[in-house]
């Protein structure tokens, strides 16, 4: 669209405004974290400050926290270690290619700080079934640890079981951390988890002899356990990668899945809809637990400890995985990359992300617009990112239309610089500046190369600056950052 001035509000409300500044310290938080990596020895967090000791609830690998070995040092059994979820720690520890440690009720969760439990630390973050909400603060630190290459084990347990009497259970919990987070709620995973109470059930595992979960280190896969539990909708059109790997009795497909994997960025997710398959009957006096680690109508052992290893980016196949493992999986890094979640995971000027109908999106209804006013004007907008390692290739890709009022075609009075930055702040590429004399109808795909940022954290940063007189607008879509 052609106009002299441009006749979009600048003006947003008080909650939009603070949910940018939230989006901005979260990126800075980012910028300051190493990617999630898998050395030789593949660290494994359990969560334990969400409640899940809560009532009968037992999910833990040990009453020694953060370290396990301080109960005993060299387990091999399941008793020698206290808790519900010790045949799964003791399993892993006996390997020797494993560091466990447990999130201890009181704390929370962070990714890029010093602390010894600090999400950055680890390879994969198991939630046991929590019964307390995650902070904001929570919810951006596990999202972007999953999107750095982390992995991330969701277990559920059936809608009600609010274990704690908080009004909040485990399918609510998780949801909202999917759904109502400031990295990406657009249905980052591609799947929800259905608020249902299932009695009982044996699923089925799918046939897949090459699905690293199903056929891993640890044996093979065929059943699993419900007895009170849950599944999940699957939904591939928003993340591709969704796989359901067990069903329930009479279900496939899209729906009835009650153990699944996924990708976000460069990490991986699993989930499970119900905790009674990890609980071994072995636990802190006073707990009602049910054997379902050892059920002889299931193979939850094997299910548990293949998805462990695949998840730290042990296992072979595809899917996430440590920045550091070695091998890059292939994935679009950019959060909110189409703009359509609104203001939410970009950093900016005031009004940037719209729908509004001065100019058009390429897809969808949201876009960035950048200058437009006709006065002197910057407008920035950014976001950081960390590519992994392992990436050879690393194609950053957007959509650039540039309308103009300026009839000049000579002099860039108006221009915009697509740069990138370290966490200092320090430019350390210009990637490209455009201006008023690249104005032409509809949109143009601009694509650069960043793979020599691999291993890194950079600031990706659009900065348009306009003249006095005269508008130029500057509108961005479909932005991307393909990693392989």
């Amino acid at each position: 669209m052609l106009g002299s001035r441009r006749s979009r509000s600048r003006v947003t409300t008080a909650l939009a405004g603070f949910g940018l500044l939230v989006t901005g310290a979260a990126l800075q938080v980012t910028t300051s974290a190493t990617p999630a990596h898998a050395a030789t020895t593949h660290r494994i967090l359990f969560d334990n400050a969400h409640a899940e000791t809560a009532g009968n609830a037992d999910w833990i690998i040990s009453t020694s926290q953060p370290d396990p070995l301080g109960q005993d040092s060299s387990p091999s059994a399941e008793t020698d270690w206290t808790g519900a979820l010790s045949s799964w720690g003791v399993a892993l520890q006996k390997t020797g290619g494993y560091s466990l440690k447990t999130l201890p009720s009181g704390s929370s969760l962070g990714y890029g700080g010093s602390s010894a439990t600090d999400l950055s630390n680890f390879d994969t973050l198991v939630l046991p079934e929590p019964n307390t909400l995650f902070t904001t603060a929570e919810k951006t630190a596990i999202m972007n640890f999953v999107k750095n290459g982390g992995g991330l084990f969701m277990i559920s347990d059936h809608t009600g079981a609010d274990r704690n009497n908080d009004g909040e259970d485990a399918v609510e919990i998780l949801n909202d951390l999917m759904t109502n987070n400031s990295v990406d709620s657009t249905d980052p995973f591609g799947f929800s988890i259905d608020s249902l109470s299932i009695g009982s059930d044996y699923p089925s595992a799918i046939s897949d002899s090459s699905d690293p979960v199903l056929h891993g280190s640890f044996g093979t896969v065929t059943k699993s356990l419900i007895a009170s539990g849950t599944t999940a909708t699957l939904k591939p059109a928003d993340n591709s990668a969704v796989k359901g790997l067990l069903y329930r009795t009479g279900y496939s497909g899209n729906t009835g899945a009650f153990f699944l994997t996924s990708t976000f960025g460069s990490g991986r997710v699993a989930f499970w809809g119900d905790s009674s398959p990890i609980d071994d009957g072995t636990g802190q006096s006073g707990n009602t637990l049910y054997d379902g680690w050892n059920d002889s109508g299931a193979t939850n052992a094997a299910l548990a400890l293949n998805a462990t290893a695949w998840l730290a980016g042990a296992g072979s196949g595809s899917g996430g995985g440590g920045g550091g493992s070695g091998s890059c999986t292939a994935a679009q890094l950019l959060g909110n990359n189409g703009f359509e979640s609104g203001n939410t995971t970009w950093s900016g000027s005031s009004g940037v992300i719209t729908n509004s109908s001065g100019e058009s999106a390429r897809t969808g209804s949201y876009y960035a617009w950048l200058d437009g006013y006709g006065s002197a004007t910057t407008d920035t907008l950014s976001q950081s990112v960390t590519i992994p390692s392992a990436c050879t290739t690393a194609a950053l890709s957007f959509y650039l239309h540039i309308d103009t009022a300026e009839t000049t075609t000579s002099t860039a009075y108006d221009t915009l610089k697509v740069q990138v930055l370290n966490s200092s702040g320090t430019v350390l590429s210009t990637l490209a500046t455009y201006s008023n004399l690249n104005a032409a109808g509809g949109y143009t795909q601009r694509s650069f190369s960043l793979a020599g940022y691999a291993g890194q954290t950079v600031t990706l940063k659009f900065t348009g600056t306009e003249g006095s007189t005269l508008q130029t607008s500057f509108v961005i879509d479909d932005t991307a950052l393909n990693v392989s």
